[in-house]
């Protein structure tokens, strides 16, 4: 084994790429729930994004390094995306507060916008970036813009 092979210098830069990209857009939700006073903000959705962009590049290597085993060795990448939504939805579960003698719910949303979040690391781990930029856009007015139609007193925050 080689110490340095350009090949895999030049597949490490675009999953660095991809990186990039998710802690633009992954932070800019995170900012969102920041500013908006939430439990999980800017480092945390950054974290989450990065992570799903991780785990995605790793199965992704595997797959191809690999390869020439396929006979002895089964790769189905929908294993990474079963773990990562597995390992976010207890990360969500434990933000999510609940005081039964009020009958209030308190941060759900923050913890769905980190569920969703590590789904726009997944598509920016798969390099779909204008699906990604979009689905920001789109979380983002969800979170923000819709917050102003909801009926305080009811609200998952």
């Amino acid at each position: 084994m080689q110490f340095f092979d350009y090949n895999t210098f030049l597949i490490d830069l675009g999953i660095l790429l991809r990186i990039v990209v998710v802690i633009v857009l992954a932070g800019f939700l995170g900012w969102e729930r920041e500013s908006s006073g939430k439990a999980a903000g800017f480092r945390t959705h950054m974290l989450v994004g990065i992570g799903s962009v991780l785990f995605v590049a790793i199965g992704e290597i595997f797959v191809t390094n690999y390869r020439q085993y396929d006979e002895n060795m089964r790769f189905d990448p929908i294993r990474i995306i079963e773990a990562i939504v597995t390992g976010i939805s207890f990360i969500g579960a434990g933000i999510v507060f609940v005081a039964r003698d009020k009958g209030i719910v308190k941060n759900l949303t923050t913890a769905a916008s980190i569920w969703t979040t590590s789904a726009i690391g997944m598509i920016v781990g798969l390099q779909r970036y204008f699906l990604a930029f979009i689905s920001t856009i789109i979380i983002f007015a969800v979170l923000r813009l819709l917050s102003y139609l909801e009926i305080k007193g009811t609200s998952s925050e």
